[in-house]
């Protein structure tokens, strides 16, 4: 019984390691973390019963882990904002207005016209949304300046 509660932590400090690293909207999402944790070391746990090596049971409940979470809208927006405004933002700043820039509005909408999937950005359709966002992002710091995109204060 120690070991399953050792391996459930593992899977889901995992997960919470990399959703705070491209998904921070998704961290308060309880249901789904556990879910998924346990989905993962269910996985890991029937790998080692079919007799895979504990590296490949890993790999096969990492699969488990991070299925549908390939494409980031917030890796998306700080590429934007470090390849398109890298001299109105020093480094830290891109990845501070990412999740203010993940609740407003006009850019969801931006998001919500294209299918996302774990594949998308190396889709055609990848480029039109990165020059779509930038577009709005220019838009959104020409209406609201810098410093309250969305209304919001950085800091």
């Amino acid at each position: 019984m120690a070991t399953t509660k050792k391996e459930l932590s593992y899977f889901r400090l995992k997960l919470e390691n990399y959703l705070s690293e491209h998904f921070p909207e998704m961290l308060s999402d309880k249901p789904f973390i556990t879910a998924r944790a346990d989905e993962a070391l269910i996985s890991y746990c029937d790998a080692v019963a079919q007799g895979f090596s504990y590296p490949e049971a890993e790999s096969i409940a990492s699969e488990v882990l991070h299925r549908g979470l390939h494409f980031s809208k917030y890796d998306t927006l700080v590429s934007v904002l470090e390849n398109e405004f890298e001299k109105e933002l020093p480094s830290p700043l891109s990845e501070r207005l990412s999740p203010i820039l993940l609740k407003n509005k006009t850019v969801q909408s931006v998001f919500d016209k294209y299918e996302l999937s774990d594949d998308f950005s190396a889709s055609p359709e990848y480029e039109k949304l990165y020059t779509e966002l930038t577009g709005t992002i220019v838009l959104l710091i020409e209406v609201n300046g810098l410093p309250t995109i969305g209304g919001e204060n950085m800091t």
